[in-house]
């Protein structure tokens, strides 16, 4: 406690020698660490990084208790993992030195804005999908958040238009060649059509569902992509969120769903977190959810 209280007496002390160009210093790594941390954040990369925070951990640990064994062999981990970290890192960095070289460094640091595009994408999705509801069509749409998809698009058909319920309609229409895949939406606008999404590894998943809600089940898991699906066998609206599957939505609560999901920025300031938002919605939501089969 005495040393707590000697501290805080010389604290005056101590913040007269701090000039500006210290504090100047100081706000620059700052701001760069909090923007590694974003990028990072809004790749895929947030496991890889955990990984290496409990590597270095282990290693403290070990050097604190004298673990020569151990510190050895993390040590030498360590060496070869510089390598290995290149080698995952590589799409990450290759995409912050593309923007870099195109003049697009601001896209990595500056917060997404909510367009008119997104706004127009849900109402088009949420008229498509009613409609493809009641005509019992299978659909699948993928809506990009932060973390990029670029190796699900490489799987599909690129393309650069506005969602609208027509285009959608005529895309997951069962004789259409990209009928079968998912649609990628960034931003607002599709980017993508017949691309393959991976299945979902949960073992405990019901056998009911087929293989169009495993791989929205799976791109769930794998991103923070909202998922919404509709089921061919049953018409069901189903949306997937953090491997979270929610089924028998009606259109309205599936428009409530996205705008939550999407547009945080457009409600009101003050909500509950993400999965308070999602609770109070399922409230809402009356049926069986384990009953009935849904089709892939």
């Amino acid at each position: 406690m005495e040393t707590i209280v000697q501290t805080l007496q010389q604290a005056p002390k101590y913040l007269r020698l701090i000039e500006l160009k210290d504090i100047l210093d100081m706000a620059i790594i700052a701001f760069g660490i909090y923007h590694l941390f974003r990028f990072v954040r809004r790749s895929r990369s947030g496991q890889v990084v955990k990984a290496i925070v409990i590597i270095v951990a282990a290693m403290a640990l070990a050097n604190v208790y004298n673990l020569r064994v151990i510190r050895t062999v993390l040590n030498n981990a360590v060496e070869l993992g510089v390598i290995a970290l290149v080698v995952i890192f590589q799409p990450e960095v290759r995409r912050f030195l593309e923007q870099m070289g195109s003049g697009k460094i601001k896209e990595l640091f500056v917060a997404e804005s909510y367009s008119n595009d997104l706004e127009n994408a849900i109402r088009e999705t949420v008229e498509a999908y009613a409609s493809l509801s009641k005509d019992k069509v299978g659909a699948l749409m993928v809506f990009e958040r932060r973390t990029l998809l670029d190796d699900v698009l490489k799987t599909g058909t690129t393309l650069d238009c506005e969602v609208s319920a027509q285009l959608l309609k005529n895309l997951f229409w069962n004789k259409a060649p990209l009928h079968d895949g998912a649609v990628i939406v960034r931003g607002g606008r599709i980017v993508g059509a017949g691309c393959m999404l991976p299945l979902s590894g949960n073992v405990n998943l019901s056998r009911d569902l087929g293989m169009r809600h495993r791989a929205g089940i799976g791109i769930s898991e794998n991103s923070d992509a909202v998922v919404a699906i509709v089921s061919e066998e049953t018409g069901s609206i189903s949306v997937a969120i953090n491997g979270m599957l929610k089924r028998h939505l009606s259109p309205e609560t599936l428009e409530r769903m996205l705008r939550l999901e999407l547009m945080p920025g457009a409600e009101e300031e003050g909500r509950p977190t993400a999965a308070a938002r999602l609770s109070s919605v399922f409230k809402g939501i009356k049926g069986d959810n384990s009953n009935g089969k849904e089709d892939s």
